[in-house]
């Protein structure tokens, strides 16, 4: 299973950025041929729970650049995060995988391809490749600097399919808002292999230089069983794409859950494998989580 995937269908966005302040970091590639990074480096929070009904979690920005995707709730089957876009554009995105290999969404079998069932008001729906193919949707989304993020996914096994249903929060409205519903085969799976990522998907040399950051916490997931669990504690891994500056990342605590950081001037303070223990370890789940999840 791979743990960082972006949706590099997306357009590259060719932005003029000052002088860089940094030196290029160099890594070498699988032959060890020395390799001038152009990305900074996809790093992953791995929560460990139990199959799961629904997962909640809640994401922080504290710094970011053009071409950022801040992924808050993964999964093996998909992911849904924010990203920021070029000229300040930033939106919402929930995605699924289809359960097959290759990247072409055009040469995926339309039995295997994953199915929409529903999608929310001014909610783009489409298919996507580039990193595996699968179904994504997408939404304006003017996050800010600061704000509580707030994402929740819900898995219904409906025979040898799952279906996958995304709500974003919308602080503006204080309502929630749903993304979509894709359904896929699965074999009848729940939720499992919870993660949560930072990811620089401009990749353009440049970007290598820009520090991108987020908080994560305050997670919970409803097990298959009924019980509703906190998440208290993470793994933190990275890519080891020679392409990506794999120096210049880090994670540790932070108010509200645990940091991940990567790109610019950042500073390794722990080392990948790491399992972090939340220091304050939430308490109660939300109370005004999507009816839906009850139902």
């Amino acid at each position: 299973m791979k743990l960082c995937h972006s949706l590099r269908s997306l357009p590259v966005f060719l932005l003029t950025f000052g002088s860089l302040m940094t030196s290029m970091p160099v890594v070498a590639d699988e032959n060890g041929k020395a390799v001038e990074p152009n990305a900074a480096c996809s790093i992953h929070l791995g929560w460990p729970a139990p199959a799961a009904e629904w997962f909640y979690l809640e994401g922080r920005v504290e710094t970011s650049t053009a071409g950022s995707y801040f992924m808050v709730c993964g999964w093996n089957t998909g992911y849904f995060g924010v990203q920021e876009l070029g000229k300040g554009r930033k939106v919402g995105i929930f995605s699924v995988w289809d359960p097959t290999k290759g990247d072409n969404p055009e040469a995926v079998k339309l039995e295997d391809r994953v199915e929409i069932l529903a999608q929310g008001k001014d909610v783009k729906v489409s298919r996507f490749g580039g990193e595996g193919t699968g179904g994504k949707s997408m939404t304006d989304f003017p996050w800010e600097i600061g704000e509580t993020l707030r994402c929740v996914v819900q898995a219904r096994v409906e025979g040898e399919k799952t279906a996958y249903t995304g709500w974003l929060w919308q602080p503006k409205e204080k309502a929630w808002k749903l993304m979509a519903t894709f359904r896929v085969h699965t074999g009848g799976k729940p939720l499992s292999g919870l993660y949560s990522f930072v990811e620089d998907f401009r990749r353009d040399g440049k970007s290598v230089h820009e520090v991108r950051r987020a908080v994560f916490g305050n997670g919970w997931v409803r097990t298959v069983e009924g019980q509703t669990q906190p998440l208290t504690k993470a793994r933190f891994t990275h890519s080891k794409a020679p392409t990506e500056a794999g120096e210049l990342i880090d994670a540790g605590h932070a108010p509200g859950g645990l940091y991940l950081q990567n790109g610019g001037d950042t500073k390794k303070s722990v080392s990948p494998g790491t399992v972090l223990e939340m220091k304050d370890a939430p308490k109660t789940p939300p109370a005004d989580l999507p009816v839906e999840l009850n139902q």
